[in-house]
């Protein structure tokens, strides 16, 4: 949609308004809030035929230990693949890594005794082809890790729910917002 200028003394109709404001970008889709010592938390309902990409964000909340959380898409259990960049924060050294056909997205957040954090960008999770994720994860310790994974998950499975779950430990508290890209 073209954008529209308004010059001084025109009119601002309801019309417009509605039309500016139902194609705007991100839309809130839902919040799920984590619960108390768990190990995963399964969001529900998070994707849909409304639209094709969305934004992923995990904040606040606490863990038990340093760790990694990983994605799972619906109840699948195999055929993720994917590639990252990472470095701790106190060794500055850049390493990548890659994983192919395995068992969830690795690493997509990280989490403390300080903060939970990840930030993912998921592309046609719903639709009947293979869904592509990127996204980055920072671990708020002294010697933390920042991290940029991205990959993709070889099915046409068609998702409307994912799981995030520790690598080690227990996840208390926090929030997962997922948003939506509106379509054009």
């Amino acid at each position: 949609m073209a954008v529209k200028t308004f010059t001084t003394g025109e009119v601002l109709t309801a019309a417009d308004t509605n039309t500016y404001l139902n194609n705007g970008g991100l839309v809130y889709v839902k919040s799920q809030t984590i619960g108390s010592a768990v190990s995963s938390v399964t969001v529900s309902d998070a994707f849909s035929a409304t639209y094709d990409n969305y934004r992923i964000v995990i904040n606040g909340g606490t863990c038990s230990t340093n760790t990694a959380l990983n994605m799972t898409l619906g109840s699948t259990a195999t055929g993720y693949t994917q590639i990252g960049i990472y470095s701790q924060i106190t060794v500055g050294t850049v390493l990548t890594y890659n994983d192919t056909n395995t068992t969830s997205w690795a690493s997509v957040a990280y989490c403390s005794a300080n903060n939970i954090y990840g930030t993912i960008e998921i592309h046609d999770p719903y639709n009947a082809k293979w869904t592509v994720f990127d996204g980055i994860a920072m671990q708020a310790v002294a010697a933390g890790y920042v991290n940029r994974p991205a990959g993709f998950l070889t099915n046409t499975t068609s998702y409307t729910a994912f799981t995030l779950t520790t690598g080690a430990g227990t996840l208390t508290g926090g929030t997962i917002t997922v948003y939506g890209y509106r379509k054009a």
